[in-house]
């Protein structure tokens, strides 16, 4: 059953992401989950408090949203799953906490701001998908970020949450957006976050280290059906640069695309005023444009396209 809802998740999502009309009128839920996660940072990650006492306080508010997803979502899938058809309904909502659409609709709008131009729209448009500073990249550096993003997030938006979707159902794939949410709200190396986001970085570490390995090679056999990519490339750029990544989980997606579709990815820049220098990913050419993040978003769609069809041959496997 959870592979055909899941099955149903994709298909729903791809086709329709989640209306901007529902967004208005009661937002989403990973929204809710971030609001309860900011109320909790904002009551309990005090700078007065020691350095230990702030990262029990993180964990435990942690703790406490992580038992309140899963309060919430056990009961409904119980309830849906007693109703003749109830398992369609699961799947509108698993649908929700997918972002196959609404990632490549983002990471469009930059390669069509960097084609149709000034370079100022384009720095715009990538400042609302990357965390680093924006304001002064050059074409190539906001190409950079833009396939980054969408191979860290295609790990983290998609395969991730239809992993935990495929093993727990919604009560899964809801609880890993908590902790996913929670990381990028609170889990970074920054003074304010460092203790008191300390759980939240090491749970999104575990929740990720099997989703970031399992892109990795979706993108390797992705590659076997875009003209140009390289499936080897893709698998032996990955093994061999992920570990250079400061993330345990973020070079292996990052590094496959690099190498599948010969890019150099990574490298120095500016988060919040900090330069940071860090690794390369891939061999490959580094003065990336507009064409290129076309050449990404392809290869993305065809892992979409991937998990697609093998979760629904799946799901007939296992109903036969």
């Amino acid at each position: 059953m959870n592979l055909l809802i899941a099955f149903l998740a994709l298909l729903v999502e791809r086709l329709l992401g989640y209306p901007d009309t529902l967004f208005k009128v009661i937002g989403h839920p990973v929204s809710w989950i971030g609001k309860l996660i900011g109320m909790l940072e904002k009551r309990f990650n005090t700078a007065s408090a020691p350095f230990e006492k702030r990262r029990e306080y993180g964990a435990l508010c942690l703790a406490t949203l992580l038992v309140l997803v899963f309060a919430i979502t056990v009961p409904i899938s119980l309830a849906l799953r007693s109703l003749p058809f109830g398992w369609l309904i699961e799947a509108v909502l698993a649908s929700s906490f997918l972002a196959q659409k609404g990632l490549g609709d983002a990471v469009a709008k930059v390669q069509t701001a960097l084609e149709d131009g000034p370079i100022e729209n384009a720095q715009e448009a990538v400042s609302h998908i990357v965390g680093r500073d924006t304001s002064a990249l050059d074409e190539p550096e906001i190409a950079r970020a833009a396939i980054e993003t969408l191979a860290e997030n295609t790990s983290d938006g998609v395969v991730a949450p239809l992993l935990y979707l495929v093993i727990f159902g919604l009560p899964g794939i809801a609880l890993y957006k908590a902790i996913n949410t929670a990381d990028s709200m609170i889990g970074h190396r920054s003074e304010r976050y460092l203790a008191y986001g300390w759980a939240a970085a090491k749970v999104d570490d575990i929740a990720n280290f099997i989703p970031a390995r399992l892109t990795a090679i979706l993108f390797a056999a992705s590659a076997l059906v875009v003209s140009g990519a390289s499936a080897s490339k893709a698998w032996a750029t990955a093994t061999r640069d992920a570990k250079k990544h400061a993330s345990p989980n973020a070079g292996w997606p990052e590094a496959a695309m690099a190498g599948a579709l010969d890019f150099g990815l990574g490298g120095p820049r500016s988060y919040q005023g900090q330069f940071l220098d860090l690794p390369q990913m891939g061999d490959g050419r580094r003065d990336l444009g507009a064409t290129d993040i076309g050449r990404a978003l392809n290869l993305y769609q065809r892992l979409l396209w991937v998990l697609i069809l093998s979760t629904g041959l799946a799901a007939i496997f296992f109903a036969l």
